[in-house]
């Protein structure tokens, strides 16, 4: 009898407990670094800190771990990839090299325009003056956002000039070194995720976004607070127009660079009212906020596809990543303030998804600042997952809950 193979997942938020759920249900031992209290209900817990990479590397070798996955752009940053590949460790994720055009938005943005993607107007600024005569030009909204932070305080869209101005100035009051501009585009944004060994790139899932906190796209912006998936409004031309017109001058690009990126690849765009589309982002991993919708749609054996990502073998195996023809549709749940108990939690059947909740002394949930839980609910249609996971949101009660009500509004037909 084959010894389970042992799996160490890198990361402490929600797609982490997304992917821990998931993995459960392969015959594998998971381990996940650093974790959390939610999080150590469903998997051992390992108290080394994302940043410490050679820590990490021993703790593997000690441990004897098949493949890690890391989905903490802290690790990516501090080259874990790099590391492990060196040591001949299996790992799943890009090195910080390959993966730098996902983890600082003005890489991502120069990187666009040297392809000759097509993406929104923008400007980079490293000095706050330069920032705001660009400003006096630019055309409003404008989306302002620090260059690698992804704390959805340091971004916004900003309506007038003197509301861009205040906001950049605070900006670099806050130590930021350097902000993106962009002309704001109005449309339908979406995100096609892709699995790549860096040579070759399979189609995973489409995702609608909601990004903005207040239904109708109203208050801030945020990395996400919903998602439904598949996207009814993105069609297979536009999809096939990603992967060969975005995807694969990406790849390509590296592949000459002798920087293959490894890993899962996030495309984020806007679908324009003319039908075509623009690139506005790049991600390396799933997001928070999608990860349980896109992960239960998901058939094939994630282990070996990620494996064989990791050993070179995932062109000659796979043609394509078999999905499940049901939707999923999910709903950020936020509290105002930390420490409210959670009550009603036993009665949802929608999956829920922690980010960092904590158990009191009796053994009730209680919140975190911000984000606190995703509910995802999976049927036939999207109709129907939206009706089921909007009667379980009802369900879950605390003091200062906060969420959006319109995700995957108008879907009568799917």
């Amino acid at each position: 009898m084959d010894k389970k193979k042992k799996v160490l997942i890198v990361g402490n938020s929600a797609k982490e407990y997304a992917l821990v759920k998931k993995f459960k249900n392969y015959d594998c031992d998971i381990f996940v670094l650093s974790g959390n209290s939610a999080i150590s209900e469903l998997a051992e817990c390992v108290d080394i800190r994302e940043e410490n990479v050679q820590e990490i590397l021993e703790y593997v070798l000690e441990n004897a771990i098949d493949l890690t996955i890391v989905t903490s752009e802290v690790a990516i940053k501090n080259n874990i990839a790099e590391l492990f590949q060196t040591n001949n460790q299996l790992i799943f994720c890009p090195t910080a090299q390959s993966a730098q055009f996902t983890l600082s938005r003005s890489a991502g943005k120069r990187f666009l325009y040297k392809l000759r993607i097509p993406t929104p107007r923008f400007g980079i600024f490293d000095k706050l003056p330069l920032a705001i005569d660009y400003l006096k030009n630019a055309p409003m909204p404008q989306v302002i956002r620090a260059d690698e932070n992804s704390n959805s305080a340091d971004r916004l869209v900003c309506t007038t000039f003197a509301a861009s101005k205040t906001f950049v100035e605070d900006l670099f009051n806050k130590d930021e070194n350097k902000v993106v501009l962009e002309d704001y585009v109005y449309g339908h944004e979406f995100t096609i995720y892709v699995v790549t060994d860096g040579y070759s790139a399979l189609h995973l899932a489409t995702v609608a976004n909601y990004k903005f906190a207040e239904d109708g796209d109203g208050g801030i912006l945020t990395s996400g607070v919903g998602a439904y998936t598949p996207d009814y409004k993105i069609s297979s031309d536009i999809e096939n127009s990603v992967m060969q017109n975005v995807v694969e001058r990406v790849l390509a690009s590296l592949q000459r660079k002798e920087t293959p990126y490894l890993g899962v690849l996030g495309i984020d765009c806007v679908l324009t009212t003319d039908g075509n589309f623009v690139t506005l982002d790049f991600k390396p991993f799933l997001s928070d906020h999608d990860a349980e919708a896109v992960l239960n749609l998901v058939d094939e054996n994630l282990l070996t596809l990620f494996e064989a990502c990791a050993v070179g073998s995932f062109a000659d195996d796979y043609e394509k990543i078999d999905v499940s023809d049901n939707s999923s549709v999910s709903c950020v749940i936020s509290s105002r303030k930390k420490g409210e108990i959670i009550k009603g939690l036993e009665l949802v059947e929608s999956d829920i998804t922690h980010f960092a909740t904590t158990k009191n002394k009796y053994f009730e949930y209680e919140t975190v600042e911000g984000k606190t839980l995703v509910l995802t609910k999976t049927a036939k249609t999207l109709s129907r997952a939206r009706k089921h996971l909007y009667e379980d949101v009802e369900l879950i009660s605390f003091s200062g809950k906060k969420c959006r009500n319109d995700i995957c509004e108008k879907v009568e037909k799917f």
